[in-house]
């Protein structure tokens, strides 16, 4: 496995690094400094024909001006909290708001609008990451130290490794935030593709998509996956609280994933069966956000000049429960000094 660094362009002189990952077998990914984003994933179909499958821009002034998170890292917590408002140890802390009257993905200018230090290991087969996240930041308590760390194996396995560290309670949930397609970037929709998820029940949302606390079982719903099937086949059977248009009949929900959080497990299965490209995601947190792009179309150009489409990606972020600081039942984000948060990933690509 080789790394090779060149430069993604520059904000105000500073230079914005890009690494690109290849292994023996082909298989290629590039990430860039701008966010700890993945920006490309080549991986061959069953013909040996190689496509990226990661939707993204040629231009680092297209990630800057997007607001969709395409490939980055977020935080300090991904996903959302409602009002933008937590308590811990009996203080309230408002964060800004970035979505409505909402908090999402770590607020303005997250980690993903940041530029992250980047190196490869003594090791040779490791990218590392970090960046420091300074106290009172989107109004978050604590200065954190993140580490994200990506290696690619000749086994066709893609890592992705985040740490954290604080001086103060805070709270922390970091969520990686790729849209996949396995036919590839810019061809059209992911309807057709097929994906298995090894959840048993959902948190159920309101019509800001804030979740209400409830956990409900999946089946008889829509959110059955515990079946490969395809994405659009109950698509339009995605419930959304009366008042909420914006993405309805997508998904854009969490599922609660089997097994105890911490551990390493399965998550998804993914394929794609006219190309026979496919891969399974590991992970050792409680939850999964799968989210069908709605909002995407044609006025969002891509990679190669590639006009994207409504439901041209979908994302697996695994993650605490989205709101969970609010929702004294969901597994809990609190890190406080001296220990360590953790999230891992695990990607193993192959065909079918």
């Amino acid at each position: 496995m080789a790394i090779a660094r060149d430069n993604f362009g520059q904000i105000e002189g500073r230079a914005v690094p890009r690494f690109t990952l290849t292994n023996k077998v082909g298989l290629v990914a590039r990430f860039i400094g701008y966010g700890a984003t993945l920006t490309e994933l080549h991986l061959p179909d069953r013909r040996g024909r190689l496509a990226d499958i990661v939707l993204g821009f040629d231009r680092l002034e297209d990630y800057r001006a997007s607001d969709a998170y395409m490939g980055a890292t977020c935080g300090r917590y991904g996903n959302r909290i409602e009002k933008g408002r937590f308590a811990l140890d009996g203080r309230t802390y408002q964060l800004s708001l970035n979505e409505k009257h909402n908090h999402a993905h770590g607020g303005v200018k997250g980690y993903d609008k940041q530029i992250w230090n980047g190196a490869v290991a003594d090791d040779g087969e490791t990218l590392i990451f970090t960046h420091r996240a300074p106290d009172g930041e989107n109004g978050y308590p604590g200065t954190l130290d993140l580490q994200v760390a990506v290696a690619l194996t000749e086994a066709n396995e893609l890592s992705i490794d985040m740490t954290a560290t604080t001086d103060k309670p805070t709270i922390v949930n970091l969520v990686h935030h790729s849209y996949f397609n396995l036919a590839g970037q810019g061809s059209g929709d992911v309807l057709r593709q097929e994906l298995r998820i090894a959840s048993d029940s959902y948190t159920p949302v309101d019509r800001d998509l804030i979740t209400t606390g409830e956990i409900a079982p999946v089946a008889g719903t829509a959110f059955d996956f515990t079946a490969f099937k395809p994405i659009g086949r109950d698509i339009e059977r995605v419930p959304y609280p009366q008042g909420h248009a914006e993405n309805a009949g997508g998904y854009d929900h969490n599922l609660v994933l089997r097994g105890r959080p911490g551990t390493m497990r399965r998550a998804v299965e993914a394929r794609d069966p006219a190309s026979g490209r496919a891969f399974d995601l590991e992970t050792d947190e409680a939850g999964l956000q799968f989210y069908t792009a709605a909002e995407l179309s044609a006025a969002v150009i891509g990679k190669g000049g590639r006009a994207y489409c409504r439901y041209g990606g979908f994302a697996l972020e695994t993650q605490k429960y989205p709101n969970s600081p609010n929702q004294p039942a969901f597994p809990q984000p609190r890190l406080d000094p001296g220990e360590i948060y953790r999230h891992r990933m695990r990607f193993r690509f192959y065909t079918v």
